[in-house]
């Protein structure tokens, strides 16, 4: 099995990309932060469709996480992502330390005012900022002809294609349906966090969008997610962040069948902070 080629450094990937472009082939880049389960592959998978060679980018990007949060313990293990996607076919992986991608004296940040504040953005103050941030380099680093994202993240698949229809960055951004278990759990580098006893729980989450979208109009919507928070909370998540609806492209309160809706979901299992989303109907 050929082993897809790790590069450090911009200059290097730069090199490599070049020679692709030279003799006439299209590149893919799907970014990640390793810890590489079933769904990052299905990205994978997507993008190779969608271009002659694929790039894929591991890293834990820390402006990305909050002073509490999870960086130092992360889930990192370079050789077993590697592995995988050489398994796979990818053609290079993009594994940067932290100082290629914030070199000292690095100041510039991209922000995604209204998208980015809403939701994950009121909970997590300073989050898109860094994924808008470690994205935009990402893309200027390797300028694909495509990048692929998954739904499970939807928001911050909303921030990154109002970023680069606003900076007019040449990419295009593609899709991926989240990949989920056979109980209905979306796939997560965090699931790893929860206890046995936690995960027999965490599939409520993905059933009690489900009864969310069901939902014929906003005021039953916001009605059967209040009776959803409620049994949540008795199944034994300990807070839920937000149960909404919101519109699908401005992520603003959902208007009703008119527009296409998404029932959007943050809530904590134990130590586990757990995200969702499902399509209205």
């Amino acid at each position: 099995m050929r082993q897809s080629p790790i590069v450090r450094t911009a200059d290097d990937l730069g090199d490599v990309l070049r020679g692709w472009r030279r003799v006439g082939l299209s590149v893919s880049l799907v970014p990640t932060m390793g810890a590489l389960h079933a769904g990052h592959l299905d990205l994978v998978r997507r993008a190779m469709q969608l271009a002659d060679r694929t790039c894929v980018t591991l890293f834990v990007n820390p402006t990305q996480f909050g002073p509490n949060e999870d960086f130092s313990v992360y889930p990192r293990d370079e050789h077993a992502d590697a592995t995988k996607l050489s398994d796979l076919g990818a053609h290079i992986l993009y594994a940067p330390p932290t100082e290629e991608m914030y070199p000292t004296h690095s100041v510039t940040r991209v922000s995604v005012p209204q998208l980015g504040d809403l939701l994950e953005g009121e909970f997590r103050p300073g989050f898109f900022t860094g994924v808008a941030t470690v994205v935009t380099k990402l893309l200027l680093q390797s300028l694909p002809d495509v990048a692929v994202f998954g739904e499970k993240d939807y928001q911050q698949l909303q921030v990154i294609r109002r970023m680069v229809a606003d900076l007019f960055i040449p990419v295009r951004i593609e899709s991926a349906l989240t990949v989920r278990e056979t109980d209905g759990l979306a796939l997560s580098s965090r699931n790893a966090y929860l206890t046995a006893a936690e995960r027999q729980v965490a599939p409520r989450l993905n059933a009690a969008l489900r009864q969310v979208a069901a939902a014929g109009d906003a005021a039953e919507a916001e009605r059967i997610a209040a009776q959803m928070c409620v049994e949540l909370r008795a199944a034994g998540f300990a807070r839920i962040d937000y149960l909404t609806v919101r519109d699908a492209e401005t992520l603003q309160p959902w208007a009703g069948p008119s527009r296409p809706g998404r029932v959007l979901v943050a809530a904590w299992l134990g130590r586990t902070r757990l995200i969702d989303n499902v399509a209205m109907g």
